[in-house]
């Protein structure tokens, strides 16, 4: 049996655009089929059902901001630098007012965590990398000795998530330059107090 051929990462970022947008349950694979350019049955010969392909654009969607990360923080900058940087794309995000520029894995996780619990175990194990990357940003905080020594990473960490989660929340009614950056300079002065 021959394999459709298609730029696999192309087509999971439509659908990842198109699951941001509509959600699991409002997304159809009329939807899919549209956003993605494939046929039906090149969907579920490549990703068995629409579940299938749901988890795949998850697993992009976590590569993508992985990546993300490691070019923003990869550098000789401070890490509060970089941080002050990443709050500033986390602004921009939310000024844009796109749905595509939604958190794929909190949408995911508050859609589909209590009827899946697939997609939940992915979706936290994801969760749980990026809190895991953001801890190691704060070590490195610690080793330039920008933050207190006596910091808890992991904590402060946590205390980011949420900051981040707030931002995402306000700039869905709020979408302003003169709200945002206030509170994403405020996050940051919290977090460098220690």
């Amino acid at each position: 049996m021959r394999h459709a051929e298609f730029d696999k990462q192309k087509v999971l970022r439509a659908a990842m655009c198109t699951f941001m947008v509509n959600g699991y349950a409002k997304t159809s694979m009329q939807d899919l089929t549209k956003a993605t350019g494939l046929h039906p049955g090149s969907i579920y010969c490549a990703f068995d059902n629409k579940k299938g392909l749901f988890i795949a654009a998850i697993e992009q969607y976590q590569l993508d901001r992985t990546q993300q990360m490691q070019q923003l923080f990869t550098n000789e900058r401070s890490a509060l630098d970089n941080l002050r940087d990443y709050l500033g794309l986390i602004v921009q995000e939310g000024l844009s007012c796109d749905a595509t520029q939604s958190c794929l894995l909190t949408k995911s996780l508050s859609e589909m965590g209590e009827q899946d619990d697939q997609i939940k175990q992915i979706t936290c194990e994801f969760l749980q990398s990026w809190h895991q990357a953001l801890s190691q940003i704060f070590e490195r905080a610690k080793q330039q000795q920008l933050i207190p020594q006596q910091s808890d990473s992991q904590f402060l960490a946590q205390y980011l998530v949420m900051g981040i989660y707030g931002l995402r929340t306000v700039a869905t009614t709020q979408p302003c330059i003169e709200v945002l950056q206030p509170l994403a300079d405020k996050l940051l002065r919290d977090l460098i107090s220690g």
